[in-house]
């Protein structure tokens, strides 16, 4: 018996907002008998996936109760701002 029922990877690339279709923005999705597939985004004026859609979709499949591995490919950073403002120096002075 397969540890999850449905696998789903996400590739969240791109540097907009939340509601910005973007094209890198997409999400695959497979069952231990099928092959992924890719998962179209919601109908609308856009063609492509948001991440505000694609947070919306993620939870509307969390809900359903479906045993689920989900991968997102997304470099998760704190903004250059914040490290700039925080770098070390030895010793444990700031900068």
């Amino acid at each position: 018996m397969p540890a999850f029922d449905r696998y789903v990877g996400i590739n969240y690339s791109g540097a907009e907002t939340p509601a910005a279709p973007l094209t890198g923005l997409r999400i695959y999705m497979g069952e231990p008998d099928s092959p992924p597939v890719e998962i179209a985004p919601p109908p609308g004026p856009g063609k492509y996936w948001t991440r505000r859609g694609i947070a919306e979709w993620l939870v509307e499949q969390l809900a359903a109760g479906v045993r689920m591995l989900v991968g997102i490919d997304h470099a998760f950073s704190f903004p250059l701002r914040f490290l700039s403002s925080t770098t070390s120096r030895p010793n444990g002075q700031s900068s």
